[in-house]
């Protein structure tokens, strides 16, 4: 028989016995329509008796949690899990186990499925009050860190193992939500919303979480931010042709207006450091993008080029195999001058090279370098 997991399923919980007598059989009930194979997690504190015979007649595990926290049992539970996907949902009956076929049926299509209350058909059912405040703060979130996600605080999602259990956390409570999105986006993986309709538990404790955590979840953002704005964001280079700061998004605009005029006619290129940018959106067909992080190609994705993962240094393509090569931004970082004979290798005879850098006997980039440093220190390469 394979006894290889398909999907586990973590529940975060304290002592919530009445709830779990309730989902728990549901759970089993939609899994086994859909003949995978799979697992339960009840993270918890406590686990008494109660606890532990509903677990045990619901052909659950019980793993009990080394310390206080939402986040710390959630990265408690992810990392015990077996299963190729993981659902983390809460017990409260808010997250209804029929929802696990929408989230299994599209698991493919991204890296992280989110259950939306936020986005078209997406539903939630909540008093006006609590309403408000969570709007507020998928907002602040959302639209402070430039996201693009409407429902940053839904705690029902579907992860693709291998990515989750890959990222670093230290968040220790409900602020771990917003971190692992960030996260993620960091390292250029797909999030995908597709819409839920939540039910208020009628026990919720929504405005006592958001007092205790509040001031968790400013320093959370404060954090968020500053990495949502550094050279290590996969999205960085696209995010910056919008970016708020005049000198950012003038740079970037004037750099795809050229570069793309350059490309008209010249056939196939070969994208030498690409990083996020739009740019390789506008390549020709059979054009490649190369970098050496493989969080700017995951990011890539998206603009349907082929990328490839290789250094300036030792391209790994043919002599002579491209008409035209642009290398943007790329040299100024780099201390050996051999490069260029790199490039010149793999370009055709008569072939045509964009080679784009900082022009320092120029004095608006000197301006624009030195505002850099000031404002967005960590949006900075020296």
């Amino acid at each position: 028989m394979n006894s290889h997991i398909n999907l586990s399923i973590i529940i975060p919980v304290v002592n919530d016995v009445d709830d779990l007598s309730i989902l728990l059989p549901q759970i089993r009930s939609v899994l086994d329509t859909l003949t995978i194979i799979y697992e339960i997690i009840i993270v918890d504190a406590l686990g008494d008796e109660n606890l532990l015979r509903v677990i045990q007649q619901n052909e659950s595990q019980l793993l009990r949690q080394s310390a206080n926290g939402y986040g710390t049992a959630l990265v408690a539970g992810i990392q015990q899990s077996s299963g190729d996907y993981i659902v983390v949902m809460n017990a409260d009956q808010a997250h209804p186990a029929a929802f696990l076929r929408d989230l299994w049926a599209v698991r493919e299509s991204a890296e992280v499925v989110v259950a939306s209350r936020y986005i078209s058909n997406g539903q939630a059912n909540m008093s006006s009050a609590r309403k408000i405040l969570s709007k507020v703060l998928n907002i602040l979130f959302s639209r402070g860190l430039d996201l693009k996600i409407h429902d940053i605080s839904s705690g029902f999602r579907l992860y693709k193992s291998c990515v989750i259990k890959n990222i670093a956390t230290e968040c220790t409570d409900y602020d771990i939500l917003q971190e692992i999105l960030v996260k993620l986006l960091m390292d250029g993986r797909q999030i995908r919303e597709i819409p839920f309709s939540y039910q208020s538990p009628a026990h919720d404790n929504y405005f006592g979480r958001l007092m205790n955590f509040g001031w968790a979840y400013l320093k959370t953002f404060a954090r968020m931010w500053k990495l949502r704005n550094s050279i290590a964001s996969a999205d960085y280079d696209v995010r910056a042709y919008d970016a708020l700061m005049p000198p950012q998004r003038y740079w970037q605009r004037m750099r795809y207006k050229h570069i793309t005029q350059l490309l008209a006619g010249q056939g196939q290129c070969l994208d030498v450091g690409c990083g996020s940018s739009r740019i390789v959106g506008a390549l020709p067909p059979g054009s490649i993008a190369l970098d050496i992080l493989m969080r700017k190609l995951r990011y890539t994705r998206r603009f349907k080029r082929a990328a490839v993962q290789g250094s300036i240094f030792n391209l790994p393509v043919p002599n002579e195999s491209f008409p035209c090569v642009l290398c943007s931004q790329v040299i100024e970082h780099v201390p050996r001058a051999n490069v260029l004979d790199e490039l010149d290798r793999v370009l055709q005879p008569g072939g045509f090279l964009i080679l784009g850098t900082p022009d320092y006997a120029n004095w608006q980039w000197v301006l624009i370098e030195w505002l850099y440093k000031i404002l967005l220190p960590q949006a900075y390469a020296d």
